[in-house]
């Protein structure tokens, strides 16, 4: 028997939850105080997943970056990698929420979303420089 200990992330009780293993599989769970709490535990075991959360460089826009998340939580093995592979992703401005950043982020068959609007810049040119209006 294998005694495994969880911290329940669903929410910001943060159960600490006991998965008891053996014989192959799970033997029990407790520790939980809701359902969310047993189904992220019993997933945690079997095949961790996490959503993905970070910002990716925005050309012609407002704002330098804008923010962007997995549309799904992808395997928790491959977040490092997602990560890495965003930082070189640059996108021209606009951006709305929900355009599609990268679809099949690590080959997870996962795209990643911008969850912000970056409007454009509209660049002028004066005597003195720039105006962006």
């Amino acid at each position: 028997m294998e005694n495994r200990k969880i911290t329940c992330i669903c929410c910001p009780i943060g159960c600490q939850i006991e998965v008891i293993l053996g014989n192959g599989g799970i033997q029990s769970i407790f520790g939980y105080t809701c359902n969310r709490g047993l189904n992220f535990a019993a997933n945690e075991v079997n095949h961790p997943e996490r959503m993905v959360t970070t910002t990716v460089k925005v050309i012609d826009g407002v704002q330098p970056q804008v923010s962007v998340k997995t549309s799904k939580a992808i395997p928790k093995s491959e977040v490092f990698r997602c990560i890495e592979e965003l930082k070189s992703v640059e996108v021209t401005a606009p951006v709305k929420i929900g355009d599609i950043i990268r679809k099949n982020i690590c080959g997870t068959g996962i795209n990643v979303v911008a969850t912000k609007d970056i409007r454009r810049t509209d660049k002028q040119e004066c005597e003195g420089g720039t105006i962006i209006g």
